[in-house]
């Protein structure tokens, strides 16, 4: 029979699987998700979650704690009566009332391979640290970071000019099938657990603003890696001087010319097609965003941008 399931989540790649556990016929009693927060064009409006909005449209009741201190919180969820919580990138740490709070526990979708990139930002530090894979993990929680024992493993390869964009998605799709795949033995009493290994523990740290610059002082795998791994969002940049005024530019997308621009001051655009040199080796800038911009192919930011060979980006 299906399980009475608590989902907790809240940014977009968190939909598709309250999506995958509700077509799987499991019987969501209820949503947790951030509350509404400001946004719209001027930052007035009140903007709900992706998770919010997609259980209000299943017609499941959504509720959105600011945490779980008050005990009539706890005592609310608790009084859901739900066989299993189900959390993907819910954004809260979960106290031990709320993990023992329904039948079997809580499971959440982690997308790493644990226990590499226990943390807030797997998905950038993975690409930003040129690893060739990651994966989505269901695990069962317990009181630490990521620590729980994993049920599941997914694995999904990292190509070498994927971003971090791209790589959400996939894994988004991929953790899923995942959970809904571990709720379904965990509805017939099959699922297994095992530890995580102690060896090869790496946090993944939330993005800080701090680090987004490109630094073209570093090999160009590396800034290459930068770029991919902070596109779409927050984005890596770098700054023109347009106009007689700095402007920043965000780069969505790059290739590395390693045979390039090894004995050129790192910084210096090489060509006439945003070839940029690098501590060692070149990247060629694919795409780029100016503030208040579209996104633009090299080709068409050039039209507009003239960025002249020799110009030095510092």
């Amino acid at each position: 029979m299906a399980l009475r399931i608590i989902f907790m989540g809240t940014p977009d790649f968190s939909v598709p699987t309250l999506r995958a556990l509700v077509t799987a016929g499991h019987e969501i009693v209820a949503v947790y998700s951030q509350p509404p927060r400001p946004g719209g064009r001027r930052g007035l409006d009140l903007q709900k979650s992706p998770v919010q909005q997609a259980a209000e449209a299943l017609g499941i009741p959504v509720r959105h704690p600011l945490n779980f201190r008050d005990p009539a919180d706890v005592e609310a969820f608790v009084g859901l009566n739900a066989d299993v919580a189900v959390v993907v990138a819910y954004g809260l740490l979960l106290p031990q009332a709320i993990l023992d709070g329904t039948r079997l526990g809580a499971y959440n979708g982690h997308a790493s391979l644990l226990p590499r990139w226990r943390g807030a930002a797997p998905i950038q530090r993975a690409i930003m640290a040129g690893d060739a894979e990651t994966g989505m993990m269901v695990m069962k929680m317990d009181k630490g970071l990521d620590t729980g024992p994993v049920a599941l493993t997914r694995r999904v390869a990292i190509g070498p000019d994927m971003t971090a964009g791209e790589l959400h998605d996939a894994l988004s799709a991929v953790g899923a099938d995942a959970m809904v795949e571990a709720i379904g033995k965990l509805e017939q009493g099959v699922l297994e657990t095992a530890a995580q290994s102690d060896v090869g523990v790496l946090y993944a740290a939330k993005i800080d603003k701090a680090e987004t610059r490109v630094d073209f002082n570093r090999p160009a795998i590396e800034v290459h890696n930068h770029i991919r791994g902070l596109s779409p969002v927050p984005g890596a940049w770098m700054e023109l001087s347009l106009h007689d005024k700095p402007e920043r530019v965000k780069l969505l997308a790059s290739h590395v010319h390693e045979a390039e621009g090894e004995k050129a001051t790192a910084g210096t655009v090489l060509d006439d097609q945003l070839t940029i040199a690098c501590a060692s080796g070149s990247v060629r800038l694919v795409r780029l965003q100016k503030a208040g911009g579209k996104a633009l192919g090299a080709e068409d930011f050039l039209r507009g941008t003239p960025v002249a060979k020799g110009m030095v980006i510092a």
